[in-house]
């Protein structure tokens, strides 16, 4: 979770004001470095907004996924990838979210 921009615009007056960055750092009780990146992004930018991040969006039809998985149980992971256009882990990672586990073999086959 990023800190407000009223508590960065305090610490920032507050260096800019005469006050060390030291100081700063503890009165405020954020790290050093922490002040040091307001600075800059202040000086780079003129702003102190925080970095907004979008999620992507996803790619991946589940129930698409689901489909295929249920026709090829036997495909491997990094097949199943090739078609959906994915990763072995992201497909694996997909079908743990769908709860489709991994193959099981109830009997123990031994070869004498």
């Amino acid at each position: 979770m990023s800190y407000s921009t009223d508590l960065r615009e305090r610490v920032v007056d507050f260096v800019n004001n005469g006050g060390s960055k030291a100081e700063a750092s503890r009165r405020f009780k954020v790290s050093r470095s922490t002040v040091y990146d307001w600075l800059v992004l202040q000086e780079e930018t003129g702003s102190l907004q925080g970095v907004i991040y979008k999620r992507g969006a996803n790619k991946l039809d589940e129930e698409a996924l689901s489909a295929y998985v249920e026709r090829y149980p036997d495909h491997y992971l990094y097949e199943i990838g090739e078609v959906f256009g994915l990763s072995p882990s992201g497909i694996f990672r997909a079908l743990k979210r769908l709860r489709i586990t991994l193959k099981k073999n109830d009997t123990l086959q031994r070869t004498l």
